[in-house]
């Protein structure tokens, strides 16, 4: 725990729509967030400004941006508004398109992140993994490789490895000093192999969170998902991580406990999703310690973690030193 006085640092890791839905509860409790986001990401309003104007991908960092500022509803909303016309801007949100000006103004991808929290007065430090665009692929299991990020989730295959180019990617400094001076380490909620892991998979930045002496939690999704993870358990989602990183390093899980409503279960069906399945013993060889819980909730037709849950249960974590 950090000394008398100080705020407990918790670092969390990942990427997609999981980790801002994580941060908007965290952020409401008394600690130091930072959050190291993926910079792996090629689809849509991001993957055009990456490939035009050669800068990482903005999208995930904007909304993780979002999820942590205190500004006025309207100034978000106008931050996350997307342009709907039939021209050039059609795709875009005007954050990521802000973000990629301030890169520009400021010549660092990084450096236009920081501005952009004090204008938008976030709480906490956003960090991309790397300052610079990463290209994620996969290897199938028939030894075929798919690259790109937004492809590889439709290649049709199972999913053996992934990896990252270019060889030399170098993590930020500031990222390092961060994990080296957490007192929680979460991992998720995120896609498995791409959002997650395209951080892990960062020479260095992977390495530091298996040595840092933390507690490291892993927040188990809820659903699986078609071309990334279908059919996993609890246990292989953590395998995989430990497959990738040539170790265990995880100390607990959190997982649903609670079963789905068929109709929300159903409706996954369509997208060949089912409820991650909870295999405890499993989970109890790999030596983790398991925290359980009823820990989602229902938006509109979609389910997602609980953020007030999750959250209160990650802070109980650092008040009660559970390992």
């Amino acid at each position: 725990m950090p000394n008398k006085g100080q705020s407990p640092k918790v670092v969390v890791i990942g990427g997609g729509t999981g980790l801002p839905v994580l941060l908007r509860g965290l952020k409401k409790y008394p600690i130091d967030i930072t959050a190291i986001v993926t910079v792996a990401d090629d689809g849509g309003s991001s993957g055009r400004l990456r490939d035009e104007l050669d800068i990482p991908p903005p999208g995930d960092v904007r909304n993780v941006l979002a999820a942590l500022s205190d500004v006025e509803p309207l100034v978000e909303q106008m931050f996350q508004h997307r342009f709907r016309s039939a021209n050039e801007l059609s795709g875009h949100s005007l954050g990521n398109l802000i973000i990629a000006a301030m890169t520009s103004i400021t010549g660092d991808f990084v450096h236009a992140i920081q501005e952009m929290s004090k204008v938008l007065n976030v709480r906490g430090k956003v960090l991309p993994s790397a300052n610079q665009s990463v290209i994620l692929h996969a290897e199938m299991e028939d030894g075929s490789i798919v690259s790109g990020e937004s492809k590889i989730p439709y290649s049709g295959k199972k999913i053996k490895q992934v990896f990252l180019t270019p060889d030399k990617i170098k993590p930020l400094s500031e990222t390092i000093q961060e994990i080296r001076q957490a007192d929680l380490i979460v991992i998720g909620p995120g896609s498995l192999y791409t959002s997650i892991l395209p951080n892990l998979l960062v020479p260095g930045l992977g390495e530091e969170v298996a040595r840092s002496k933390a507690k490291k939690v892993y927040i188990c999704n809820l659903m699986t998902q078609a071309g990334e993870t279908l059919d996993y358990t609890a246990s292989d989602h953590v395998k995989a991580i430990n497959d990738h990183m040539n170790g265990s390093f995880i100390t607990s899980i959190l997982v649903n406990n609670q079963r789905i409503p068929e109709a929300i279960s159903n409706r996954y069906k369509e997208e060949y999703a089912q409820p991650v399945h909870f295999d405890v013993d499993s989970l109890k060889e790999l030596g983790l310690n398991i925290i359980e819980g009823q820990i989602f909730k229902f938006e509109g037709n979609v389910i997602r973690h609980d953020t007030k849950k999750v959250a209160k249960i990650l802070y109980n974590m650092l008040l009660h030193e559970t390992k």
